[in-house]
């Protein structure tokens, strides 16, 4: 069989209930000149008998790996892949029909690494979900993209294709994170390569079913912590001061934000990191006003019982 353009790299684990739509819109695409390796990371459900039926087509390649971890799962990918370009497609995702066709063209320009596309967002059922990014730092970038990187991953991993060579270049992902391996490697990549990015709604991405990873918040926020530090210590130089620590602040003031409601002496502590961080920051001197006044507020409503009684 000839070696195909396109590698699409689809990896799983427990999602059986959405691998056959998934491996339909990529086979459905106006482009076809791919291949499909899917690594099957362990699964426990019936992920077997749903893929059997699309092996007939001579274009899938199925692995199966004992559990090891996403990042593993698509290091296997990759290294199975034959295409020059490899497309990531997480299996509970979808993509439009005109995907490849849109996005492939990109790489005409030999120094782009990466070209990804924008996303809708639906639920499990496949419903549209109401959805927007509002921080400046989430909105998408094209050419050199390393410091608005540094801030936030505003890249929607299942919507991405990447030339293969970047990985002869970087490295794989990182087999030792367990969250947020996509922004490390974009991060790394960056340094190299530039990223492009088409204006439309290419990939359907499904947010808000069991088992989604991204909603193990402290895990990510460990990750996180050790991806920076990291991409700073092997890039010395690379992002001016000034910006690492508005970074920083824009990063604990997102922590301080998701834990206000129902931790707020933790919120405090981030938003005072925060200005540590960038002394004067808008943001985290308003975060501690909002936290403050919560916490005023969930007094009083304990108090009030008693008040009540007497």
């Amino acid at each position: 069989m000839a070696i195909p353009k396109c590698s699409v790299v689809v990896t799983c684990y427990n999602y059986a209930r959405y691998i056959p739509p998934c491996l339909e819109s990529v086979l459905g695409q106006t482009y076809q000149d791919f291949e499909i390796v899917i690594i099957n990371d362990g699964s426990t459900d019936n992920t077997d008998e749903v893929i059997v039926p699309f092996l007939t087509d001579e274009r899938i390649r199925y692995i199966k790996q004992a559990n090891a971890g996403q990042a593993k799962a698509k290091n296997v990918g990759i290294e199975h892949a034959r295409g020059e370009l490899i497309a990531f497609l997480d299996a509970d995702d979808l993509w439009e029909a005109t995907k490849l066709e849109k996005q492939l063209p990109r790489f005409d320009d030999v120094q782009v690494g990466v070209v990804y596309s924008g996303a809708r967002y639906v639920d499990d059922q496949g419903q549209d979900v109401p959805f927007a990014h509002h921080s400046t730092y989430l909105q998408p970038r094209s050419g050199i993209v390393t410091q608005n990187l540094f801030f936030d991953n505003f890249i929607a991993f299942s919507s991405s294709i990447v030339r293969k060579m970047c990985f002869d270049d970087v490295g794989l992902f990182d087999e030792s994170i367990r969250m947020g391996i996509d922004w490390d490697l974009w991060l790394r990549i960056s340094v190299r390569y530039r990223f492009a990015y088409v204006d439309e709604p290419l990939l359907y991405y499904r947010i808000g079913h069991p088992g989604q990873m991204s909603k193990n918040l402290d895990v990510r926020q460990e990750c996180s912590d050790r991806i920076m530090a990291r991409f700073l210590d092997l890039n010395p130089g690379i992002i001016p001061k000034n910006v690492i620590r508005k970074a920083y602040a824009y990063t604990y003031c997102n922590r301080g934000y998701y834990f206000r409601g129902n931790e707020p002496n933790k919120a405090l502590r981030f938003y005072g990191r925060a200005l540590k961080s960038a002394p004067g920051n808008i943001h985290a001197i308003k975060g501690i006003i909002i936290t403050v006044f919560i916490m005023i507020i969930n007094i009083l409503k304990r108090l009030k019982p008693c008040a009540t009684r007497t």
